[in-house]
């Protein structure tokens, strides 16, 4: 079966730095065609699709308000896919999750994801 597991969330100050991991298991990175995006929710708020990593193209950006901030990467070998976060700011702070898919980001919506995982949570201070 396919497992999503977030992780790597926690507490840091306006400006700092994380990187969140996104664990993947029920299918191979190097093997298979897939899709697995990064996406949050803070309270009150509805969910953003972040960006997306896929087998054939590579990856996608969808958020103007993180681009050049946040990149998204993989490692096949390791089936884990990550999302380096720089020049964190308060409007950050949401609870992000991991979601995966067949085929490529381009051939559906990125809130098609059939596959979620357990999110993490990331606050900014202030």
């Amino acid at each position: 079966e396919v497992q999503l597991q977030a992780s790597g969330g926690g507490l840091v100050q306006v400006g700092g730095s994380l990187r969140l991991s996104c664990a993947a298991s029920g299918f191979t990175f190097e093997d298979d065609d897939y899709s697995i995006g990064w996406f949050r929710q803070a309270p009150g708020k509805e969910r953003e699709a972040v960006s997306c990593i896929d087998s054939t193209y590579g990856s996608q950006d969808y958020l103007d308000s993180v681009k050049g901030r946040f990149t998204i990467s993989s490692d096949n070998g390791q089936n884990t896919v990550y999302l380096r976060m720089n020049s964190l700011k308060p409007e950050d702070t949401a609870v992000y999750y991991c979601a995966a898919d067949w085929g490529p980001c381009t051939d559906h919506s990125p809130y098609e994801m059939d596959y979620w995982g357990k999110g993490t949570q990331v606050t900014v201070s202030s």
